[in-house]
């Protein structure tokens, strides 16, 4: 069972813990970064911050499937946003917020990046998480 902690003493984050803690003897799986692609492999939402990160949410959420768990089972994730602009890190973290990854709360990172690997690409999230 993956322990969920906030620090005492630092600074409480807003929907994510400081830290996750696994004592199991169930498996670990480490994602690769889920992209705002189709199944086709069309980029969903073209310079549109909200409809790529609620597809990359739609592919990282069949990558767990297909491992057997959930968004729920994810214990750290990097949120990955092509913007020097905190204001589209706040966009995208509100849809990360509204998508179940918060339900943890997992340890997560947010960063904004100059560049990300498929043109147009504005959002990527790698995850880990806990197989049940």
């Amino acid at each position: 069972m993956a322990h969920r902690m906030t620090v005492p003493g630092l600074f409480p984050p807003p929907d994510y813990a400081h830290a996750a803690v696994v004592e199991t003897d169930r498996r670990l799986a480490f994602l690769a970064g889920a992209v705002p692609l189709d199944s086709d492999g069309k980029l969903v939402g073209p310079d549109d911050f909200v409809a790529q990160t609620e597809q990359v949410l739609a592919n990282l959420e069949s990558a767990l499937a297909a491992l057997g768990c959930g968004l729920r089972d994810v214990v750290s994730t990097t949120v990955s946003v092509a913007t020097s602009d905190p204001a589209d890190l706040s966009r995208v973290w509100e849809v990360v917020r509204a998508g179940g990854l918060t339900l943890g709360p997992h340890a997560s990172t947010l960063l904004g990046v100059a560049c990300l690997g498929y043109t147009g690409q504005l959002v990527e999230i790698t995850a880990v998480a806990e197989i049940p």
